[in-house]
């Protein structure tokens, strides 16, 4: 496995949850613990929840609806990135050059699971991205 800058593992295009458990798996260190945490959390919270991996960063969406939530690991954190951030409420604390997409930096041991979960259920109700 090829981890890119930032710790952040190379993984082949593709769809469905066998790729993004591939990612998940090649997270170094604590991350592939939150990794698993954030996919469950938000396999429980959308059941019905589309997966893909493109751009070596996973993607969470809604058939028909588009993406709604992507995860990017650097050295320090994981990125999540919410494309319709700006309609979530409270708002998430990261800015994007993307008027509308916010982001969530976690960071070892700073998991807020009731408002991650939160922030999915809100997300994923929202019209997302087609990438």
């Amino acid at each position: 496995m090829v981890l890119l800058s930032g710790g952040n593992p190379q993984i082949a295009k593709g769809y469905g949850d066998e790729p993004v458990q591939r990612y998940i798996a090649a997270l170094p260190g604590w991350k592939a613990g939150v990794g698993r945490r954030l996919d469950s959390l938000i396999g429980q919270t959308v059941p019905d929840v589309t997966k893909a991996v493109k751009w070596n960063s996973p993607l969470y969406g809604v058939e028909g609806a588009g993406w709604f939530l992507a995860l990017h690991s650097f050295t320090k954190y994981i990125k999540v990135t919410f494309f319709r951030g700006t309609s979530l409420d409270p708002v998430p604390p990261g800015t994007s050059k993307h008027p509308e997409t916010r982001y969530l930096d976690i960071r070892e041991g700073q998991l807020d699971e009731a408002q991650f979960v939160e922030w999915v259920r809100q997300a994923s109700r929202l019209p997302g991205e087609k990438l």
